[in-house]
């Protein structure tokens, strides 16, 4: 039996199942595509890919059906994402370049993500820990009373109030101001800490207590606002398409609520070599996620990737068209990050 065409038969399947929800059978392979061969060279071809653990036989005299294995050998078999089309294209890029900040930019990629799927959407927060300081605003608010603003080079902007405890100088705080600046700026987390240690030694003691403070409410903004956390969108997709999960919704809904769970997977899926990662199935390695299917990319900025996106849904999915869908979204957010 030729190798290229049973893979060719898996494919049909695959497609076939994804468009109709029905297991597929030889008589409809044959009459669906071109395959070139007898249906009872087809069926031979099912019976061997069946013996071989990509398709099953739901129940007797019915068709076959894709099983996550299947899904994985179709899938790694896609030699190209197909592109979106150019009008979609330009959808995309004018409904994201409208967006007014990161916060915004965020909530308009996870719906359209949702929008293009008809599945969860998943983007996650580009996060501080690996995110640059491009710079930090130091603003009297009153006579003792400083607003200490930091700006990250994606756009995220934190803020907080401190007391000096001291009538404030304002020669002193543009000065520390301007030497904050080129102490963290363009510098990632990780780097900032040994930056800001030194910061004091360019100030006069009696001006220590002061720096001291503004460093210490830096420091204490990072580390609380590093917490990883993702943004979900479409969940009501899921109930949509709720014939395509065997067990109920529960299980899935309750795993999608668990951020922590979500996290890891995007933590794993981002050490894949392929540039759009999938894992279909078990492969999530979560009970609640073994009838779906997860696909996601990275986006980022000039410095490099800084976060992913994804969609989420039953592993009889679309999946070129999850892939191509994500993969467009991805690249406006890392363009509009960039600032290109």
């Amino acid at each position: 039996m030729s190798e290229d065409r049973r893979l060719d038969v898996l494919r049909a399947i695959v497609e076939d199942y994804v468009a109709t929800r029905e297991p597929v059978g030889s008589r409809a392979l044959v009459e669906r595509h071109t395959l070139g061969v007898s249906p009872a060279t087809i069926r031979n071809d099912m019976a061997a890919l069946e013996d071989a653990g990509y398709i099953a036989q739901p129940h007797t005299s019915a068709g076959r059906v894709p099983t996550d294995k299947g899904y994985r050998v179709f899938v790694d078999r896609l030699s190209t994402v197909k592109p979106l089309s150019a009008p979609e294209r330009r959808a995309i890029g004018s409904f994201l370049e409208d967006a007014v900040d990161l916060d915004d930019v965020v909530d308009r990629s996870v719906r359209l993500i949702a929008q293009l799927t008809q599945q969860v959407a998943v983007v996650q927060y580009p996060s501080l820990r690996r995110s640059a300081l491009r710079h930090i605003e130091l603003v009297p608010v009153g006579p003792r009373h400083l607003l200490v603003v930091l700006i990250t080079d994606t756009g995220r902007v934190e803020q907080r109030t401190l007391d000096a405890g001291l009538d404030l100088d304002e020669l002193l705080v543009a000065r520390l101001r301007a030497q904050l600046n080129v102490c963290v700026a363009g510098r990632r987390l990780p780097e900032l800490t040994t930056a800001l240690r030194d910061l004091g030694a360019a100030f006069e003691p009696e001006h220590a207590p002061l720096v001291a403070s503004v460093v210490a409410i830096i420091e204490e903004t990072l580390a609380q606002e590093s917490e990883e956390r993702v943004v979900l969108a479409g969940t009501a997709n899921l109930a949509r398409g709720g014939a395509d999960f065997n067990n109920t919704l529960g299980p899935v809904l309750e795993a999608l609520e668990e951020q922590v769970v979500l996290l890891r997977l995007l933590s794993e899926m981002a050490e894949d070599e392929a540039a759009v990662s999938v894992r279909i199935g078990s492969e999530t390695q979560h009970v609640g996620l073994l009838e779906t299917s997860f696909v996601t990319t990275a986006y980022g900025d000039e410095h490099g990737a800084i976060a992913r996106v994804g969609s989420i849904g039953p592993t009889r999915m679309n999946y070129p068209g999850t892939m191509a869908a994500v993969r467009a979204v991805a690249r406006y957010l890392t363009r509009i990050l960039a600032g290109s």
